[in-house]
């Protein structure tokens, strides 16, 4: 005869003991995660597309999932990225210009009495005479008058923001570099006799960055060339404009941008990531190498002209 109020399986409630979670054990839980099983309390688990899942099981996802990427190879993130690296060239230009401007004690004639302004404008004779070649860059960053400042950096807040998430910080910087010393590099050759600045020329450049990132995109180019085919137009009709400076930039802007977007894929770098990445970077080199070099022939040709 057996008395149901006393003996083991009255003690135990006939029920097995209840699972401990993982991380918390002196947690009992009925919780489970949908990917490797392991008990865990409510706090150890996260929402899934299927059930909950641990923390383990969510950063390994995390890292077995590809990340996803822009066309220049840049991550896309959920959030709006900060554009980082376009407030800083806008913060450079300003203080650059404040200095410039602090020394001539005129924001509106700012190049005179301005001994930064006399060492890092263009001035190609200059340059071949006395080999200032910080002025190749540093032309870049220099603006006459508090006007051609506030046109130019309203248009790279404009143009660089966009250009910048989808090229990545890096590569726009260098884009932007390059584009600069592809603009000068077309006044020492081709407008000798006229002292040039403003970052124009890296502007022009990023036009021409968006011109090839809209046809890797297969989408149509047409709205950047508009812009373009308009402030050239601007550059040939009001006097003091340099064309060529900006010329130089746009074209020097599209060759970087193509290099880092097409060259892997020509030169068959197949699908191996860092293989890409090398590739791009090798190519936007060579475009760097090859306006040094138009820089290094207008010297040469400057030099035998002033007999130096």
């Amino acid at each position: 005869m057996t008395n149901p109020g006393w003996g083991p399986a009255a003690e135990g409630g006939g029920r097995p003991p209840q699972p401990r979670c993982v991380r918390h054990p002196d947690r009992p839980t009925l919780l489970a995660c949908t990917r490797c099983g392991r008990p865990f309390c409510p706090d150890c688990l996260q929402p899934a597309a299927v059930g909950h899942q641990c923390t383990d099981c969510v950063a390994e996802a995390r890292r077995s999932t590809p990340q996803a990427r822009t066309v220049a190879g840049a991550p896309m993130r959920s959030g709006r990225d900060t554009p980082l690296v376009t407030y800083v060239l806008i913060a450079l230009n300003v203080v650059i210009f404040g200095i410039t401007a602090a020394q001539s004690g005129s924001v509106m004639n700012n190049e005179q009495a301005s001994r930064l302004f006399l060492d890092w404008a263009l001035w190609p004779p200059m340059i071949a005479a006395s080999g200032d070649y910080i002025r190749i860059l540093g032309s870049g960053f220099l603006h006459f008058g508090i006007l051609h400042l506030a046109v130019n950096m309203f248009a790279l807040w404009i143009i660089g923001r966009d250009t910048e998430l989808v090229l990545g910080r890096a590569r726009y910087l260098a884009v932007y570099l390059v584009s600069i010393l592809g603009g000068s590099a077309a006044v020492m050759m081709l407008q000798t006799d006229a002292v040039t600045a403003g970052a124009s020329g890296a502007v022009f450049g990023l036009l021409g960055a968006q011109a090839v990132i809209l046809l890797r995109m297969r989408r149509s180019p047409a709205p950047v060339l508009t812009i373009v085919a308009l402030n050239v137009f601007i550059s040939i009709t009001i006097p003091g404009i340099s064309l060529w400076g900006h010329l130089g930039g746009l074209v020097a802007g599209a060759l970087a941008t193509a290099a880092l977007l097409y060259a892997p894929q020509v030169l068959g770098a197949g699908s191996d990531r860092a293989r890409i990445v090398r590739t791009g970077w090798i190519a936007l080199a060579a475009v760097a190498v090859l306006c040094a070099l138009v820089v290094v022939l207008a010297v040469m040709r400057l030099r035998d002209q002033l007999g130096v």
